[in-house]
């Protein structure tokens, strides 16, 4: 009934329909709905999950509806609210336009019936007094005012002021009696976090410290308190990342890192979420203290990390991206080399919180391998959280200082379970993957700066089902392989990481010949994605071509074979390609010094080899020989800017 009705307020603009039945249409169905009643305060206090989903969503829909799996009769009360609220009323018609016939604004300008019945209905209901509790009539009454409110979010972001008002007169009151009303307060939190754009900046501190009373709410005797903590969590959240600064973000931080823990983990979920919030809001000013908050929440993870390699709960997905957060705060205001104690200071933080990745780590990839059945086909761990523990990774590995630190981290430990899970791991859409990448380019600095034994070259038994022996190397590099034709921007940055893995490593410790296969490979797959995107020059080309050159500069013959294999014209076409993504004309052009050094040295090949297969007058060598020269002149060009 509550939606057919909303639908039909809502298309005939039902004025003279609504208005003279209102009061009874909302005392006899609507408000019965929406009041508290004694299935909520059941449903609160055995299944407060589902309390939460069904009175608490995190995001409300437009007006049609919420979510479909979650109708009730109070969604549709609400709904119908949120119709009825955005109706138009009757006409309001000034003395001065009657007296002007053609007046084309005659009939327009009229209030809505939120303002002229809606309001004024839920303003009859008056805040609960103190010491009234859910069995009191005020508070069940005040619960459905508030549900009410909550479903008025579209028409109140149309009237700030209005909106501003209610909060004031009728919300922030709540969270002052005593005792505070759970039920009240957690609506109460709902509602603020729906308006946060509506809010003055004046009146953020006291709504502020509303919410961080309601954050603090101690469970009571025989009622939970988890619905207020878990809305205030989200309202504080909406706060900050619509602008608003806390006057202290460390007390704030500690507050929330106090509250974290493996007893209940759905709030600690959510508070993962508006720890990462803070983190990414406070930046410089909560710097100081992620040490040892790293040190706090890592212990509260690793002791929800599953014994078995089953896959992450949710709250330990969280607590991997709170870490995230971070490390990138942790990142940003790194000091000045020239501050000798703020540089030592700096150290020191980022020494333990690589200490504690790795403790993190090992508990997550290294323990669970330690205790695997032998008889299980896999002993990988479960390829949860990948990206966010790449990053992880990546931070430990560019902060280590010395061999001991290496050992005392099982960094080489870590980089080997890594290698395997990433060789294996097809979850593109689903999963960010920047990260990973990130943590290669990181892994061959590392080896650069420490593996003088060549430890990553090495054949190492696998941990995957079939347990073949690999390299790190080759096992990173079947993770590039296949993200070249995963999506466009995994081409990019898979491209680039070809560049590094053959070019950085240290080839010559008795592995050649696993860089040319790794050159064949990757030069197999790039110009295979390449064929398909031929047909016209895209922006695409540039990442695949130079890649393909990389792989060209390192072996020629064995890279021109690879061209050739399917196609007689491939080799030209490939270096056709490359002339036209090297002109000034192309775009995007090639920016870089690097890539244009590259353009230039495979260009110079590409025409010898071309002169000596007697192709001297083809228009794929007069198109190479013109790119060469444009390259060598911007080149000029960049180094002079540089």
């Amino acid at each position: 009934m509550f939606e057919l009705d909303g639908h039909v307020f809502s298309w005939l603009q039902g004025w003279r329909l609504v208005s003279p039945h209102f009061s009874s249409l909302m005392d006899s169905a609507i408000f019965p709905a929406l009041a508290l009643n004694e299935k909520d305060i059941a449903e609160w206090e055995e299944d407060t999950d589902e309390y939460m989903r069904k009175n608490l969503p995190s995001e409300l829909d437009d007006i049609s509806g919420w979510a479909e799996d979650l109708f009730t009769a109070r969604k549709s009360a609400i709904n119908l609210l949120g119709v009825l609220a955005l109706s138009k009323g009757p006409p309001v018609v000034s003395a001065a336009s009657k007296r002007k016939k053609g007046d084309k604004s005659k009939g327009k300008g009229g209030s809505c019936i939120g303002e002229l019945l809606v309001i004024p209905f839920l303003s009859k209901f008056p805040v609960p007094s103190h010491g009234e509790d859910a069995s009191s009539k005020a508070v069940q009454n005040y619960f459905g005012v508030l549900m009410a409110y909550g479903g008025l979010q579209d028409f109140l972001s149309e009237r700030k002021d209005l909106a501003v008002t209610l909060i004031r007169n009728r919300i922030l009151p709540l969270y002052y009696l005593d005792p505070c009303s759970p039920y009240l307060i957690s609506t109460a939190n709902w509602i603020i976090g729906q308006l946060t754009l509506c809010l003055p900046e004046a009146m953020c501190t006291d709504i502020y410290n509303s919410l961080m009373k309601a954050l603090s709410m101690e469970d009571a005797e025989d009622v939970t308190c988890y619905p207020v903590r878990a809305s205030a969590s989200g309202a504080i959240a909406e706060l900050i990342e619509n602008g608003y600064a806390p006057p202290d973000w460390v007390a704030l931080l500690q507050v929330v890192v106090k509250r974290i823990s493996a007893e209940d983990e759905n709030e600690s979920a959510l508070l993962f979420q508006l720890l990462g919030t803070i983190v990414d809001a406070g930046q410089e000013k909560v710097a100081a203290h992620i040490p040892g908050t790293v040190s706090n929440i890592a212990n509260t993870i690793t002791n929800l990390l599953p014994s078995v390699p089953d896959p992450w709960p949710q709250v330990v997905e969280q607590g991997f991206a709170a870490l995230v957060a971070m490390v990138q705060a942790w990142d940003s205001p790194a000091p000045d080399e020239n501050k000798e104690h703020e540089k030592s200071a700096w150290q020191l933080g980022q020494t333990a919180i690589a200490q504690t990745f790795s403790t993190v780590l090992q508990k997550a990839w290294l323990l669970p391998v330690e205790q695997m059945e032998p008889t299980l086909d896999s002993a990988l761990p479960p390829p949860s959280c990948v990206n966010d523990a790449s990053v992880l990774l990546e931070f430990i590995l560019r902060s280590i200082t010395s061999m001991e630190e290496i050992t005392h981290m099982k960094v080489f430990e870590l980089v080997v379970i890594w290698a395997d899970i990433i060789a294996y791991w097809d979850s593109w859409e689903e999963e960010e993957d920047q990260g990973v990448f990130n943590a290669i380019k990181e892994a061959v600095s590392f080896h650069q700066r420490f593996d003088s034994s060549g430890f990553f070259l090495k054949m190492l038994p696998s941990q995957s089902a079939n347990g073949s022996q690999s390299s790190v190397i080759s096992r990173v590099s079947s993770f590039v392989t296949r993200a070249i034709a995963a999506y466009p921007s995994a081409t990019w940055r898979a491209c680039s990481c070809i560049h590094t893995l053959l070019h950085a490593p240290d080839f010559s410790l008795g592995a050649e010949d696993t860089r040319m296969t790794l050159a064949v490979t990757f030069g197999e797959a790039t110009f295979s994605y390449f064929k398909g995107v031929s047909d016209s020059p895209a922006g695409i080309w540039k990442p695949l071509l130079l890649a393909i050159s990389s792989c060209y500069i390192c072996y020629p013959d064995a890279i021109q074979q690879v061209l050739c294999k399917d196609d007689g014209n491939g080799y030209t076409a490939w270096a056709s390609a490359l002339a036209q993504v090297s002109s000034s004309s192309f775009t995007p052009g090639l920016s870089s010094e690097s890539e244009i050094k590259l353009a230039i040295l495979t260009l110079a090949t590409v025409i010898e080899r071309l002169l000596a297969l007697s192709m001297g007058g083809t228009k794929v060598l007069q198109d190479c020989y013109i790119s060469l020269m444009e390259s060598c002149i911007h080149l000029k060009d960049v180094q002079e800017d540089g």
